[in-house]
């Protein structure tokens, strides 16, 4: 029997459970900021974070617009947030 393999690292999965858990909460995407907060990272870590998901398509983003980060993996498939 295989384990099943995620298509995205352990930090980039909670990154992805964050963003959806928030939106859920919210009702809106999260700003940059508060991945910051949460991850208690630097502003070009959470920044370097964003860029990498959305060039492995687990994620899109509006350019020039706030609060655009859109989810484009099934919620289903992410793991727990810790």
């Amino acid at each position: 029997m295989s384990i099943p393999t995620s298509p995205w690292t352990a930090l980039q999965g909670q990154y992805l459970a964050f963003i959806y858990a928030y939106a859920k909460i919210h009702r809106c995407p999260p700003a940059e900021a508060d991945m910051q907060r949460f991850f208690r990272v630097t502003p070009p870590s959470v920044h370097r974070m964003v860029l990498e998901l959305e060039s492995k398509r687990f994620i899109r983003r509006t350019p020039g617009k706030a609060r655009s980060i859109e989810l484009l993996v099934e919620p289903a498939s992410l793991p727990l947030l810790e």
